[in-house]
């Protein structure tokens, strides 16, 4: 069995990695020549444990990124499509990368039957409503060209990519043909993890399902905490923490708990994404969700909503530090990250001196937002003692470790971390 993966994403770089371990020969691609570049010379271009050692130890051997494009497809039983799905103006979901990656595949010859598997996140009916009717039309001039379809939802945590991929809790595969299903079964069987075959629209809703309901409850919590500011005199932390208590909540670090507690919003890749595409598809077809339009709303509300408490402590002429910058601890990942929209109505609303510190995420900060005027300290200590208060918006590890610390000044803790 061979694999070929287009994307070498967080998504893409981890699948391919993980098929090589499992010793299936797997290529991998990336119209990023500088990322494939950082990648031959074993230098993974974002924060992800392990993935390193596994390159390292599979380079070559059963992973590949220097072979040809058409040799490997030619080659290839399974074609892994990990290309960004990123969101429009409008808040669907852009399918552009996607049909161009198929357009790649097919334009290699070849009369070997290929399954091609939808991995990006897109909304439910994307396979079979875009993908087939897609192809269908370009093999009406290949008739020898045999293609099978599946949709193979990815479920990883940045930060805990190799974890989850190398260990699942459940392995989803929409797919509607046998032969196509024998193959993605001959690939997932080694990780001895559960198989759930399914259509492919429910494979694409099974990952909607999941992102949108995390969404949701991060969502709900800070609907919850903005009540309570609104009533007063209610221990916001205490009470989340005796919520907590519930039995049902138990779960390892990343647990459900930690998505139904108050903070500066979600952000990432994924959740605001998927959110916004799943409202597109569903008003598409004659459905107005108000839960999910409330959650997107909530999510911004909760941003200005915060900087009125700082306004209403910190003087303009003070400085501020921000602590954490990442959209999440564990992570380098800025896309979409609450600090960066806190930052900027710190700004519209008049704050001048604006420090940032985060244990990871300066540079990839910076570099996606080059227009922000602030100041980056790459020192903890530092910052504490240039900032009269201190806005927390990332819950790393090292914050609560440095309580006392940050305790010297104000801190508006909005992860509720310390």
């Amino acid at each position: 069995m061979k694999i070929s993966i287009l994307g070498l994403g967080f998504v893409g770089l981890t699948t391919g990695l993980g098929f090589a371990k499992k010793g299936f020969k797997t290529y991998g691609f990336d119209v990023n020549e500088e990322r494939l570049n950082k990648l031959k010379n074993f230098i993974i271009p974002f924060h992800e444990p392990h993935l390193k050692e596994v390159l390292e130890e599979t380079h070559e051997k059963t992973f590949f990124l220097s072979e040809t494009f058409e040799n490997a497809i030619k080659e290839s039983d399974a074609i892994f499509l990990c290309v960004g799905t990123p969101e429009k103006s409008d808040g669907s979901a852009d399918l552009t990368y996607l049909l161009g990656a198929i357009d790649q595949v097919l334009a290699v010859d070849t009369d070997k039957f290929q399954v091609l598997i939808t991995k990006s996140t897109v909304p439910p009916s994307t396979v079979s409503a875009e993908v087939i009717p897609h192809v269908n039309n370009i093999l009406k001039a290949k008739p020898n060209r045999k293609i099978g379809f599946a949709s193979n939802p990815e479920f990883l945590r940045e930060g805990y990519c190799w974890e989850d991929f190398i260990q699942p809790d459940r392995v989803v595969i929409g797919v509607e043909d046998e032969t196509s299903k024998t193959i993605l079964d001959a690939i997932y069987q080694p990780f001895h993890a559960p198989i759930h075959y399914v259509n492919y629209n429910t494979a694409e809703y099974i990952k909607y399902l999941s992102n949108t309901l995390l969404s949701t409850m991060i969502s709900y919590a800070n609907e919850m905490s903005m009540i309570a500011g609104a009533i007063g005199d209610i221990q916001v932390k205490k009470a989340f923490q005796i919520l907590h208590e519930d039995k049902r909540w138990y779960g390892n670090p990343a647990g459900m708990k930690s998505y139904v507690y108050p903070g500066c919003g979600y952000g990432g890749y994924c959740l605001p994404k998927d959110t916004s595409a799943l409202v597109k598809i569903s008003e598409k077809n004659g459905f107005s969700p108000e839960i999910l339009k409330a959650n997107l709303k909530t999510n911004q509300d909760i941003k200005p909503f915060l900087v009125d408490q700082v306004e209403k402590k910190a003087s303009k002429n003070e400085a501020i530090g921000i602590l954490g910058l990442s959209f999440k601890p564990d992570s380098d990942d800025v896309r979409i990250t609450p600090p960066k929209e806190v930052i900027e109505i710190l700004l519209q609303r008049g704050y001048e001196k604006i420090y940032a510190y985060d244990p990871i995420a300066i540079d990839e900060f910076k570099t996606h937002y080059p227009s922000l005027k602030i100041d980056y300290i790459d020192d903890l200590e530092k910052i504490v003692e240039l900032s009269d208060h201190l806005v927390l918006l990332t819950g790393w590890k090292v914050f609560k470790d440095q309580k006392s610390l940050l305790e010297k000044k104000n801190v508006f803790d909005y992860r509720y971390a310390l």
